[in-house]
């Protein structure tokens, strides 16, 4: 039987691997706790726990035949610990919750066949339960790093690849240890397949490190994008995070050939409730307002807050469909916000709508949307109010500087200029306010 057993040409000394092996581990495993508590990354400090404990279980193996009492269970018991931390902290890193019954599973596994006498006593018995347990918790970290494919980061596939071949090359001792001696141990396997399965190991550990990393920085990235494009009130998008988002929705109902349609909320008596009950209550309605827009528009809606009580959605579709959408938001906050807490407010969202094909531009929606909010305030508050032709041309006018009715030294305003301008402003006023429809004060 023994003269059947392959011998690889790879030929190590045992202390030195173990040596490096020990070394390794603890220098990665304490840089990760050190990462860990700048960043707070939780799964880093499981990453670096594995590590450690790793380096600890190689440790204890190389004391093997020293004459210490350490059983020879323990070291692999506390190997596959360690196997079970690192397919831990690939769920804690997506946040899962560690499922303590598979992190022990393999150790007490191991450590119960080891009481059986005479079950653990051949070598490739040894071997190949061993192999199966580093190989099932190699594809646990794999299937834990697959789940999240569709995060579509450029470091997900090697973070799958790795643990995935790693766990391949620990099941080749499987048909490897029926052709081993029965009295083979571990330190005869050292000039043997032994060697091979120790690098691979090594590097193993190194490249997870290294990924580890990559993976830990891209989420720190992504945390960080993120708080940088949300209000962090609300939790809605906020003004930059709006302009980022609006080009691409207005170019995809351009490619449809849709219409685009724009909506400004603005909170009734906003102030009058933070003079009244306080800015705290204030904070409270804003995250109720929040809460009611992002639970009464469609997930293709893009919704954000652009300061104060003022909130802005670009959402696809005509002027029909929008004015649908809010007065669903517009009812749905005058019932929520009829008592806020233990505080009778009576909060309610006035409503300013513009539509128009998207070669219109989103600015000019806006300003559509903004001027019809005014009358909306202006009529009563409350209400959903459409913009009218031109409407966008009179908040443009409203917002610029009027010329003088006289002329002014150093600039060339002439009289005839300034009466030019005024009947533009009548052209313009005309425009957004038909006959038999006064032009209306901006009321805040």
């Amino acid at each position: 039987m023994a003269s059947s057993y392959p011998a690889a040409t790879i030929a190590l000394d045992v202390t030195t691997v173990f040596v490096i092996a020990t070394c390794i581990c603890a220098l990665l495993g304490l840089f990760l706790l050190s990462v860990w508590r700048q960043e707070r990354i939780r799964a880093l400090a499981w990453w670096g726990a594995a590590y450690l404990l790793g380096g600890f279980s190689v440790a204890l193996w190389s004391l093997d035949g020293s004459g210490l009492p350490i059983p020879r269970s323990i070291p692999n018991a506390l190997l596959f610990l360690a196997c079970g931390l690192i397919w831990s902290a690939a769920r804690v890193f997506h946040g899962r919750r560690v499922m303590w019954p598979g992190l022990s599973a393999g150790a007490v596994l191991w450590l119960g066949l080891n009481v059986v006498p005479g079950l653990m006593e051949a070598a490739s018995h040894r071997v190949i339960v061993s192999s199966v347990i580093i190989s099932v918790y190699a594809f646990l970290t794999a299937f834990e790093l697959w789940r999240e494919r569709r995060k579509a980061l450029l470091q997900r596939w090697p973070a799958l690849f790795v643990p995935l071949l790693h766990g391949l090359v620990f099941l080749a001792p499987v048909p490897l240890a029926s052709m081993m001696p029965d009295d083979a141990g571990l330190f005869s396997l050292a000039t043997g397949w032994f060697a091979v399965f120790a690098l691979e190991a090594i590097l193993y550990v190194i490249g997870t490190a290294f990924i580890v990393m990559t993976l830990s920085k891209d989420q720190v990235v992504r945390l960080q994008r993120s708080a940088a494009s949300l209000d962090p009130l609300t939790g809605l998008f906020n003004r930059r995070a709006f302009f980022e988002g609006a080009p691409q929705l207005e170019a995809a109902q351009a490619r449809k050939r849709e219409p685009l349609a724009a909506l400004v909320f603005d909170l009734d008596h906003f102030k009058s409730i933070n003079d009244r009950h306080g800015h705290f209550v204030g904070d409270e309605v804003l995250k109720l307002f929040a809460g009611v827009i992002g639970t009464s528009l469609r997930a293709t809606d893009l919704i954000a807050r652009f300061g104060g009580e003022e909130f802005v959605v670009l959402l696809p579709g005509g002027a029909d469909e929008a004015a649908i959408a809010a007065e669903r938001v517009r009812g749905a906050f005058e019932e929520a916000g009829r008592v806020v807490g233990t505080h009778v407010i009576g909060a309610t969202v006035s409503v300013g709508l513009a539509a128009g094909d998207p070669a219109t531009g989103v600015s000019v929606l806006l300003m559509e949307a903004d001027a019809a909010l005014y009358r909306a305030k202006a009529l009563g508050r409350n209400r959903v109010v459409r913009a009218l032709p031109g409407e966008a041309v009179l908040a443009a006018a409203e917002t610029a500087p009027e010329l003088p009715p006289v002329v002014v030294a150093g600039i060339g305003t002439s009289q005839a200029d300034s009466g030019a301008w005024e009947e533009a402003q009548a052209v313009i006023s005309w425009i957004a306010h038909p006959e038999g429809e006064a032009p209306l004060p901006a009321t805040a």
